[in-house]
């Protein structure tokens, strides 16, 4: 039978992730202590929350863990007007493990595949390139209403679309690339960048479009291996990783292709023939 993890499993995970993670923390009456220049308290009840389900004690749920425990860390370290400013969109594919779940979501892309919501840029003070899309329950947790910053958000997603646009113009057979601060599962969501990449095709206003992982994107497939796709996903981080299939992108869908179950045993299956001719053959040069 499930239950919820009580106070000892929550405090050897937290300190689990203390050491493993280098969360700075120390353990509090009640919950932890996260340090800075101002102490946050964050108590037993939003760390199991923080778990989603998980195991405490398993690397998914130390993981997810982590992560929550960093974003309270460093919302509170910056003060709302700052953090108006650095809310951006943020895409993430619809099976990833990473989605921060559907009260996030403020976009539905058509084909059930690609969702968008609100990151922040800058939050990570060693890492101020990296987007970090913020669950809607640590919003909450730390009473931030993010809702005012979605329509600006919206707006420069389709300005770095258009100028994504301009560049597959330029050079229809280059790789898709992150533009600004959106990366490219980011970018496919911008109306106007989807548009342009059906327009450069003769495809009945389809196209295909593989993007394994979140910084590059190939609109050529028809020289890539059927297995790249799948293998570049499974060799990419999970914070990193696209989409494991390829796409099919028109100018209002993105749907991810059938997975018919052979695609990369397909590439790697040896075909020999059952019966081998080993007859002898005579080689001359011209």
């Amino acid at each position: 039978m499930p239950s919820w993890p009580g106070p000892l499993q929550l405090r050897r995970a937290a300190l689990a992730v203390a050491v493993i993670h280098d969360v700075d923390l120390d353990p509090a009456p009640g919950g932890v202590l996260l340090r800075g220049e101002r102490p946050l308290k964050i108590v037993w009840a939003e760390c199991r929350r923080a778990l989603g389900g998980a195991d405490p004690e398993s690397e998914r749920g130390r993981r997810q863990l982590a992560r929550w425990l960093r974003w309270r860390r460093w919302l509170a370290d910056h003060p709302l007007e700052v953090l108006a400013e650095l809310a951006r969109p943020y895409g993430v594919a619809v099976e990833s493990e990473l989605h921060p779940g559907m009260d996030w979501v403020r976009r539905r892309v058509m084909g059930d595949t690609l969702e968008v919501g609100l990151g922040f840029v800058g939050l990570d003070p060693n890492d101020s390139d990296t987007v970090h899309p913020v669950s809607q329950q640590v919003l909450r947790a730390a009473g931030i209403d993010p809702s005012p910053w979605w329509p600006t958000a919206l707006v420069y997603l389709e300005r770095m679309g258009e100028m994504a646009a301009d560049r597959i113009l330029r050079h229809p057979e280059a790789p898709l690339r992150p533009m600004g601060d959106c990366d490219v599962v980011t970018l496919l969501a911008s109306r106007i960048l989807r548009e342009a990449i059906v327009r450069t095709v003769d495809g009945g206003g389809m196209r295909t479009v593989a993007v394994p992982m979140r910084n590059r994107g190939w609109l050529d497939l028809n020289r890539i291996d059927p297995a790249f796709s799948a293998a570049a996903a499974q060799l990419t981080s999970p914070e990193e990783r696209g989409f494991d299939r390829p796409l099919l992108v028109t100018g209002e869908e993105v749907v991810l292709a059938r997975d018919e179950g052979g695609t990369v045993r397909s590439a790697l299956e040896d075909r020999l023939a059952l019966a081998l001719d080993v007859r002898d053959v005579l080689y001359h040069s011209a």
